[in-house]
């Protein structure tokens, strides 16, 4: 990277992105610290630095005291309707719907990476890149003759699956400054430059609270029945429950039982032993695309289906309706109608869509 004139960095006030706000300004960048304002108050919460919480406030004083240290200019902005509009509601939506959304994804694309630099350079910011401190990396590609998202230098560390539905435009402007750097070399740097380190836990969740705040639902009981149909217990409603779920199903049974199905129009959970949780085929819809303009044809690649897993060896193959067939190449459990289906060649991230149908 070099000097390319003014640069905005989403600040949180954690160690990842203030480190990215000085390695942009040690290059020679103008940098300029902002962050989305997103709680409203209107669910309760427990505050433990998840990204949607009481405890903002907390974290904007923790942006604000880094961008100080640095000696950056810094803005803060309230994305709090659009972050209900385009998280909250399609978190709801969907998981009344029996599948299980992943906010996060939905948050970079529409949100951070979208609202955020939108609502700064309306605001008057005249500025040509949005940094941030994911652990990836962004790069023009004479291969593809497209911009490229590629995983981070500390695969352990990648966050690629979160980020894959950025646009061409947004990869164009998107500066990833700590994708090159392990976790180690990050915290290094934080306390050189005097950015307190705390070795707390880091959130995995988006929301500091239960689930079912969000959800602003009354209870609906129905049957929680095996594959044949046999009907096992009884459930409170069918969002309580996610594919692959062991824990929590109230059933005494001779085996291990696994949620496997959830089928709103029947208010059903289904449920079976370990065997029945794999699967090998399912359709993904919804595609976007970064390496490729479209997928032309069929090929083999690797293929992530939840942020935590390994990529794992599948074939994938275009529909007619734009959809794509996904066919592992040995069967892979819990896929997950909802979560999205991410896709690599190598270290490069082809593309990704949502998981819509599992085929059995």
């Amino acid at each position: 990277m070099t000097k390319q004139s003014t640069v905005i960095v989403g600040l949180s006030g954690g160690v990842d992105s203030s480190v990215a706000a000085y390695l942009l300004k040690e290059l020679g960048y103008d940098v300029i610290g902002v962050t989305m304002a997103i709680w409203d108050g209107q669910y309760k919460s427990t505050g433990n630095h998840a990204c949607y919480g009481s405890d903002e406030e907390e974290e904007i004083g923790e942006a604000r005291e880094v961008a100080r240290k640095l000696g950056i200019p810094y803005h803060v902005f309230n994305c709090s309707v659009e972050y209900k509009q385009a998280v909250l509601d399609y978190f709801k939506s969907e998981y009344l719907a029996g599948r299980t959304p992943n906010p996060c994804i939905q948050c970079n694309q529409l949100i951070k990476f979208g609202m955020l630099p939108a609502m700064a350079k309306k605001s008057g910011i005249s500025f040509s890149f949005f940094a941030t401190g994911h652990y990836a990396r962004v790069e023009f590609s004479d291969k593809y003759q497209r911009y490229v998202l590629k995983k981070a230098a500390d695969v352990k560390k990648d966050q690629t699956y979160f980020i894959h539905r950025l646009s061409q435009d947004q990869l164009s402007q998107a500066l990833l400054p700590i994708g090159g750097f392990n976790k180690p070399e990050i915290k290094a740097l934080a306390r050189k430059v005097g950015i307190t380190v705390e070795d707390i836990e880091e959130s995995q969740d988006f929301y500091s609270g239960d689930y079912k705040d969000l959800l602003e639902v009354e209870e609906n009981p129905g049957n929680i029945v095996d594959s044949k149909g046999t009907v096992l217990g009884l459930h409170k409603g069918i969002w309580n429950y996610t594919i692959g779920q062991r824990k929590g199903l109230g059933i005494a049974y001779s085996e291990p039982l696994y949620v496997i199905g959830l089928n709103k129009e029947e208010n059903t959970v289904t449920v079976g032993v370990r065997e029945e949780t794999y699967n090998g085929t399912f359709i993904v819809n919804d595609m976007n695309w970064i390496a490729l303009e479209k997928l032309e044809g069929p090929m083999e690649c690797t293929a992530k289906i939840r942020s935590a897993q390994k990529e794992r060896e599948a074939r994938i193959e275009p529909m007619e309706n734009g959809d794509v067939k996904v066919t592992f190449f040995h069967p892979n459990d819990a896929i997950t109608p909802g979560q999205s289906a991410v896709f690599y060649e190598d270290d490069v991230v082809l593309g990704g869509g949502i998981i819509q149908t599992v085929m059995k």
